[in-house]
């Protein structure tokens, strides 16, 4: 089986390639550094060429609404007439759970946007929505951080290692496709704030937590990103995988 992976250099894609490829599976790692951009369509027809799969774990490079809106829309777009051309038999995205629930937070609106696309697009699918992950936590925090305080707001959060998440997307891509969408979190469930506390418990150096509602990018969030009864959950806690790094 020829799986492809766009967004194959990254975080979550490199990891997912590995997977394939111990599986015994052809594995090719599709990004702009590969000659592969979905933005513009360069280097699609030759990468999906005898595909059988297609893993899309790419990820716009903007936060804010337009641009987002537009890297997803625009890259669905181009990856979805590709697929088309070539065959391929089954598409699998990244998401994040409790994307369809936050309609004021722009970056959410573009994701559902791009799953909508997956979903109109005719061409049998599998979505995978993960929450965040453990290595965003660290960003997050150098993000909040004033001097020697770390402001977080306290809302909850039911974080993920990027490995389990790069294993349910691989098991996604060399099974079925499932037509629907598979929740993952990890094992705990959090504020954003203590989080933050438990990071620099273990990894002092010399910042404090203050909980601040009103401060980052979760300021305002509603209670949506710990998924509900329908979640998978990984093994890893978040203490422990900071204990091995």
């Amino acid at each position: 089986m020829k799986i492809v992976v766009i967004g194959g250099t990254g975080l979550i894609g490199s990891q997912v390639v590995a997977l394939v490829r111990e599986r015994g599976h052809e594995a090719v790692a599709a990004s702009p550094s590969t000659g592969v951009d979905t933005l513009t369509g360069q280097g699609l027809e030759e990468a999906l060429q005898g595909a059988d799969v297609v893993v899309d774990v790419s990820n716009s490079p903007s936060f804010d609404t337009e641009p987002a809106l537009d890297f997803f829309t625009r890259s669905a777009r181009h990856l979805i007439d590709a697929e088309k051309k070539a065959g391929v038999r089954h598409h699998v995205t990244l998401s994040i759970v409790g994307v369809d629930q936050v309609p004021d937070y722009g970056y959410y609106r573009a994701k559902v946007a791009q799953e909508e696309a997956v979903r109109d697009s005719g061409v049998p699918y599998s979505i995978v929505r993960a929450t965040q992950f453990f290595e965003f936590i660290a960003p997050v925090m150098d993000m909040s951080t004033e001097g020697e305080q770390v402001r977080m707001p306290s809302v909850r959060l039911r974080p993920i290692a990027s490995a389990d998440v790069a294993a349910a997307v691989a098991e996604a891509a060399w099974s079925e496709p499932s037509y629907g969408v598979r929740n993952i979190g990890g094992p705990e469930i959090h504020g954003l704030d203590r989080l933050g506390e438990i990071t620099l418990a273990v990894k002092p150096d010399g910042r404090t937590v203050v909980t601040d509602e009103t401060a980052g990018l979760f300021a305002g969030m509603p209670d949506v990103l710990v998924g509900d009864d329908t979640l998978h959950t990984a093994a890893t806690g978040y203490e422990e995988w900071l204990k091995r790094r």
